[in-house]
């Protein structure tokens, strides 16, 4: 019975791996026939070459552009292409103005615009939120002010006129209405919000992907912000509240029609939804503060719950965002791969060659059982390479030589499973039980070592993903991704085909051949720290001993010894 219990667990396992290997495939092959897949991960900008955008500042006479723009702009264009989708691609500044961006490949129309464009920064009146104001401008937030109302309650008394400002509620039709409510902001990339008409309504979220906003058409643009700064706030008497603030700066347009815009907000009072005005950059709202005051100074504060570092980012986000230094394209040309095919085949071949020898040292070691060892590595191969077709298709992810070396590293990750494994099935063999059940306490024993191995090493992987940024990113998600399917295929193949093994006479019966003869592992082991040397009777069983003598570990031999040097001393007493 329990034999045929660990046959059918074995299948089963086996079962759930084809299921996984058949989805992949399947999800692949879709891709490839309706969807503009391939079979072929796409490469990288050191493999395959790509686009190169050079912008040029556009200055006034006199006028330079400072270190601290430049960063801001790098920042803000890498935030657009990786949004895009576009991964492994270069953003670096050259020189003293201008800024150079290398992109994989040939980049869609939609990519180009993204770079070619300045950011997009504008100042919308909130119509519908799920989220209170929790920052507000011309004063503190008033803690008594009553809750943001509900959608249905901010349309109880919605009017079918033709919207007469960008706060009438009059813009929610039903149909914009019931988009808000199934907006999804893990989707707010494909839905477009950078680049929605500025005279329409938009359906948004948060820059964190928290909370939903419908909001009116532009009523201000970014591009009226002339200066932007933190700093603590006062209160009337001069005096620091200890709160930090952003102070804004806008010219002589942005003046009148903000103006224009808080004497309405304002006289909807403190505390309702329509009381808000949503800060939006690249589609995203990074502020929707209340309005206290009505601003005609064209000097707002935003004041509320912000720390030093929120507050020095949101003025950069507002004093930068709209790139009001400007840029142009410069050239646009079409750059070589900078490593080429032959860095790539010499990278290749390297982890060619790293296989050939793992495969080696494991036929020589485990004689038929490194058989196993090939078999899961093609296996774990396999699942990798659909995995990375995968990403490459459906997340823009491009392989690089730095990739390349993560999944030759993984050669040796998933090696060391199959060897953890293998050497506790050998441990227990030598304490006298049988295949079958060794294969069962063995994997009780590896997988905890296991799964704590590959744990240190996803960490690992994950932070460095992280924290770095280009080919080192490439790197690390290569090396996570193998990890976890080191995971998958030793519990659902390696563990099974070994309990199918076991079944058999060649295995169970420890063929000399098999790389788990009892006799050639010598019964040396037998728990609690003891340890015992074989009895020699004839040569092949003095064979055996050395050969069991040979594969002790240090602590194993010391403690042999120690047993040794007692009988000597019992017998001399």
């Amino acid at each position: 019975m329990a034999r045929t219990t660990a046959v059918k667990k074995a299948w089963r396992s086996l079962s759930w791996l084809g299921a996984l290997v058949v989805l992949l495939v399947g999800i692949n092959a879709y891709g490839v026939l309706f969807a503009g897949g391939s079979w072929t991960p796409k490469l990288a900008l050191d493999l395959e070459g790509g686009t190169q955008i050079i912008l040029a500042p556009q200055l006034e006479s006199g006028q330079t552009v400072s270190a601290e723009q430049l960063d801001q702009a790098v920042a803000i264009i890498r935030q657009r292409v990786d949004a895009s989708g576009v991964s492994e691609a270069e953003i670096r500044t050259e020189g003293a103005n201008n800024i150079v961006v290398s992109i994989p490949g040939s980049p869609d129309e939609e990519t180009l615009n993204r770079i070619q464009s300045s950011a997009k920064l504008e100042f919308r009146p909130v119509l519908l939120t799920d989220v209170a104001p929790t920052s507000s401008v011309g004063g503190e937030t008033d803690p008594t002010a009553s809750p943001t109302p509900s959608p249905s309650e901010s349309l109880s008394d919605q009017p079918s006129a033709e919207p007469t400002d960008a706060s009438d509620t009059s813009w929610i039709t039903p149909a914009l209405l019931d988009r808000f409510n199934n907006f999804d902001c893990s989707q707010l990339d494909a839905a477009g919000a950078n680049v929605a008409p500025s005279d329409e309504p938009l359906v948004t979220c948060q820059d964190n992907g928290t909370y939903k906003f419908l909001l009116g058409p532009v009523e201000v643009a970014g591009e009226t912000i002339s200066d932007a700064s933190s700093g603590l706030v006062l209160n009337s008497q001069g005096a620091s509240t200890g709160q930090w603030g952003v102070n804004i700066v806008f010219d002589a347009t942005g003046t009148e029609q903000f103006a224009d815009v808080t004497t309405r907000l304002f006289g909807y009072g403190v505390g309702t939804t329509r009381n808000q005005f949503a800060i939006v950059l690249d589609g995203r709202v990074i502020s929707a503060p209340s309005t206290n005051a009505i601003i005609t100074d064209g000097k707002p504060q935003i004041s509320g719950s912000f720390t030093q570092e929120e507050a020095q980012t949101l003025a950069d986000q507002l004093k930068f965002g709209a790139l009001p230094i400007g840029f142009r394209v410069d050239s646009t040309d079409s750059i070589s791969a900078t490593l080429g095919s032959e860095q790539l085949q010499s990278g290749l071949l390297a982890g060619l060659i790293g296989l050939i020898l793992v495969l080696v040292y494991s036929l020589i070691q485990y004689r038929a059982l490194g058989l196993v060892t090939v078999a899961s590595l093609v296996v774990a191969g396999g699942i990798t390479y659909l995995v990375v077709t995968l990403l490459s298709w459906r997340e823009g992810y491009r392989l690089s030589l730095a990739g390349v070396a993560g999944l030759i590293v993984a050669i040796g990750i998933i090696a060391d499973s199959f060897i953890v494994y293998f050497e506790r099935i050998r441990d227990e063999l030598r304490d006298g039980r049988s295949l079958e059940s060794a294969v069962e306490a063995g994997w009780k024993r590896a997988i905890r070592t296991i799964l704590a191995s590959d744990t240190v090493n996803f960490l690992a992987a994950a932070v460095l993903f992280v924290l770095a940024v280009g080919n080192v990113r490439g790197f690390a998600l290569t090396l996570g991704i193998t990890t976890i399917i080191d995971i998958i295929v030793v519990a659902l193949f390696t563990h099974p085909i070994m309990q199918l093994l076991a079944q058999t006479k060649f295995f169970g019966d420890g063929h000399p051949v098999s790389g788990l003869n009892p006799k050639a592992l010598g019964a040396v082991y037998v728990g609690r720290a003891q340890f015992r040397a074989p009895v020699v009777t004839s040569g092949k069983q003095a064979a055996s001993s050395k050969e069991a003598a040979r594969r002790q570990t240090i602590a194993e031999r010391k403690a042999a010894e120690i047993t040794g040097s007692s009988s000597t001393e019992g017998k001399d007493s």
